[in-house]
C-alpha cells in the first residue's frame, strides 16, 4: 500500500447543523496538498478528525490503508490553528519536551529541536521564554513542535498565519524537504498566493463539501475558460470588431479577451499578423483565485 492518507466519506454534525457531508480526498506521500475554504468550510473540523481531536458521525481516515488508531496518529505531525505553547517554557525546553512525548530520547530530541530552530532561524532564542516572542515566532516554534519527531505525515492548519514574508519562504523551505522525503504534507490557509506557490495538489471545501479535487494542473485545465491574453505593436482596440470576442481587458497594445464557442484562436492570431507584429499570444490559465471564487459562486 502506498503511503497515502485518505479521507473517505467522512460526515459530523453538531447538533441540527452538518458541518462536513461526505468529504473525501487524498493526501499523497512526497506532495504538498493545499486545503483551502471560507471561513466555516470545514477545514478545521475535518483536520481534527484526521487527528482523533473529533470523532466522525460517519466515514473513516485510514493511513496506507488502515483505520487511524491512537498509535498511528502519535507518528503524525499536527499543528492546530489555535497555538497550544506554553508561554513560560523556553523554546528549547519545550520542543525537546514535546519531542520526549513522542517517544523520542532526550539526545534525539534535543538534536532534531536544535536543527529546527536553525532552519527556521530561531537558533538564537532558544533560550528565550515563548511568551517573550513575537506571533510570527511563535508561530515559527509551533511549527517546530510539530515536526521535532520527524513525522511520517504532516497535518498543518493555517501554517503560515502571522508570518511576514521572508518568515513565509522559510517555513515554505522546512515544508518542502519534508515532502521531498516521502511525507504527506496537508496544509490549510487563507493565503491563496503561497497556496498557488506551494502546492502540488488542491482539495477546495464549500459547506462542508468538496467542491474541486485534484492537481494545480489539472484544475487549471479543468476550469480554464476560452480566454486569451494578446501584446501587439499598435492599439489592440480593433478586437472590439472581431466575431466571437469579448474583450476583458485593453490597455493599448495589450489586450485579454474570451472567445465564443466555434471561435478558432487561430483566427484571431491571424488577423493580428496581418496588422503588424505580435509580440505574444496564448491563452490564460486561472489562477488558483478565479478558481476559488467560481467553485464558491
Amino acid at each position: 500500500m502506498t503511503n497515502v492518507l485518505q479521507v473517505e466519506a467522512v460526515s459530523r454534525s453538531f447538533g441540527d447543523r452538518q458541518v462536513l457531508k461526505d468529504v473525501s480526498f487524498t493526501v499523497r506521500a512526497g506532495r504538498m496538498t493545499g486545503f483551502v475554504g471560507a471561513n466555516g468550510a470545514g477545514k478545521t473540523t475535518t483536520m481534527r478528525i484526521m487527528l482523533g481531536v473529533l470523532a466522525a458521525d460517519a466515514g473513516e481516515v485510514t493511513w496506507q490503508g488502515t483505520k487511524l488508531t491512537r498509535e498511528l496518529r502519535q507518528r503524525f505531525g499536527y499543528m492546530p490553528e489555535e497555538r497550544g505553547l506554553y508561554p513560560k517554557m523556553t523554546i528549547v525546553d519545550q520542543i525537546v519536551y514535546l519531542g520526549r512525548l513522542h517517544g523520542m530520547s532526550a539526545d534525539a530530541a534535543r538534536r532534531s529541536t536544535t536543527d529546527l530552530l536553525e532552519r527556521l532561524n530561531l537558533g538564537e532564542r532558544a533560550g528565550e521564554q515563548v511568551e517573550k516572542l513575537s506571533l510570527g515566532n511563535q508561530q515559527r516554534v509551533q511549527i517546530a513542535a510539530a515536526l521535532v519527531h520527524d513525522p511520517e505525515v504532516l497535518v498543518l492548519d493555517e501554517p503560515f498565519s502571522g508570518l511576514d514574508p521572508l518568515a513565509v519562504d522559510v517555513v515554505l523551505g522546512v515544508l518542502r524537504e519534508r515532502a521531498a522525503a516521502g511525507a504527506p504534507v496537508l496544509f490549510s490557509s487563507h493565503q491563496l498566493d503561497v497556496v498557488e506557490r506551494l502546492c502540488d495538489d488542491l482539495v477546495i471545501i464549500a459547506d462542508g463539501t468538496i467542491r474541486a479535487n485534484g492537481s494545480r494542473q489539472e484544475l487549471r485545465s479543468s476550469y480554464a475558460l476560452p480566454r486569451f491574453a494578446l501584446e501587439v505593436d499598435t492599439d489592440a482596440g480593433w478586437l472590439r470588431d472581431e466575431a466571437g470576442v469579448t474583450l476583458i481587458d485593453l490597455d493599448g497594445p495589450r489586450a485579454v479577451f474570451d472567445l465564443a464557442p466555434g471561435t478558432d484562436d487561430q483566427d484571431i492570431l491571424r488577423a493580428a499578423l496581418a496588422r503588424g507584429p505580435v509580440r505574444s499570444f496564448g491563452a490564460v490559465t486561472p489562477s488558483l483565485a478565479e478558481i476559488f471564487r467560481e467553485v464558491n459562486q
